[in-house]
């Protein structure tokens, strides 16, 4: 891990245009997962923030899939996964008014920087990769 990047070989992505995140090798569908920890007292104000940032990702046309979900065994985590048409979609996401504006209420309410692993899709029930 490096500066919150995580990728599928533990090392840091090549710089992209994404927040962050980097580029992996051409693929057609790249899948992310992310990683947010509350800060202390803030998960139930966290879990309210991940919906708006849910319904604002409707504005990012290339991002097939947003869930938000909530770890099971640690109750201030919780995780997304992402999976975008191509690179191009990966390099937009957040660029949207509505989501930078969805994401800037996560301020205050994180522990730290999320975690994020980029993926390839290699096979899935119910989802076109």
């Amino acid at each position: 891990m490096t500066d919150g990047v995580v990728t599928d070989v533990g090392r840091t992505p090549p710089s992209g245009v994404g927040p962050g995140l980097g580029t992996l090798p051409s693929m057609s569908k790249i899948s992310v997962i992310a990683k947010l920890t509350a800060a202390d007292g803030k998960a139930d104000e966290l879990r309210k923030a991940l919906t708006g940032v849910v319904d604002a990702a409707a504005e990012e046309e290339g991002l097939e899939v947003y869930s938000a979900h909530a770890a099971a065994d640690e109750p201030d985590v919780f995780y997304f996964f992402e999976l975008y048409r191509d690179q191009a979609a990966l390099d937009t996401h957040g660029t949207g008014e509505g989501m930078r504006a969805a994401m800037g209420a996560f301020g205050g309410l994180l522990a730290g920087r999320p975690e994020i692993t980029m993926m390839s899709p290699v096979v899935a029930k119910g989802l076109d990769i």
